[in-house]
């Protein structure tokens, strides 16, 4: 006979249940304000500052992490404003794919300056007016490419096109290593028009 009365439920232990998960849904009464605010309430100040602090500074960390790598592979929503936009990208992916004179300027004056040191007044005044020559064919290899580009982003965009000469310029003129965002294309993949 006590087997029966485990194996079968009876209406009251159904009431029962249906009593307590009542009390979670719709069943339940509304809580007082009282209740809901003191549910809410969280100290303005931490009990440990420290670990909150230290909490605080990973979570900033971490944040940056995030966008200096997003930012270095060219994700649109971590670029800076002035990197943004379909023919940006169009800029970069160009000037990327093609080798241009400036990317050299660097290690150029580099050199100059290391031959200034040379006491012999005659490779001072070489390197110098080298460096004045390679400058000024950097800046005329830049004008063109500021040409072609602008041809390229009329064909593309038609009158939407923006002026985006000195953005490629810039970018021109860095070395290809340090550029950011890094360059998402090889040399001489030209994007498409």
């Amino acid at each position: 006979m006590a087997d029966k009365q485990h194996s079968t439920p009876t209406p009251s232990d159904e009431s029962l249940e249906q009593n307590q998960t009542s009390k979670t849904g719709k069943g339940a009464p509304t809580p007082s304000r009282a209740q809901q605010e003191a549910a809410r309430k969280r100290p303005l100040v931490p009990d440990d500052r420290k670990e909150a602090s230290r909490q605080a500074k990973a979570k900033l960390a971490d944040q940056r992490e995030r966008a200096r790598i997003g930012m270095a592979n060219g994700e649109e929503k971590y670029l800076p404003i002035r990197d943004r936009g379909p023919q940006k990208k169009f800029v970069r992916d160009y000037v990327d794919a093609r080798f241009s004179v400036g990317e050299a300027l660097i290690p150029v004056m580099f050199l100059v300056i290391i031959l200034t040191f040379v006491p012999s007044l005659e490779v001072q005044t070489i390197s110098i007016l080298l460096l004045w020559t390679f400058f000024a064919v950097a800046v005329i290899d830049v004008v063109i490419m500021g040409q072609v580009l602008t041809k390229r982003l009329q064909a593309k965009y038609g009158d939407r096109a923006e002026r985006v000469r000195w953005y490629a310029a810039m970018r021109a003129l860095q070395m290809r290593v340090l550029r950011l965002p890094k360059p998402q294309v090889k040399r001489r993949q030209y994007p498409v028009l």
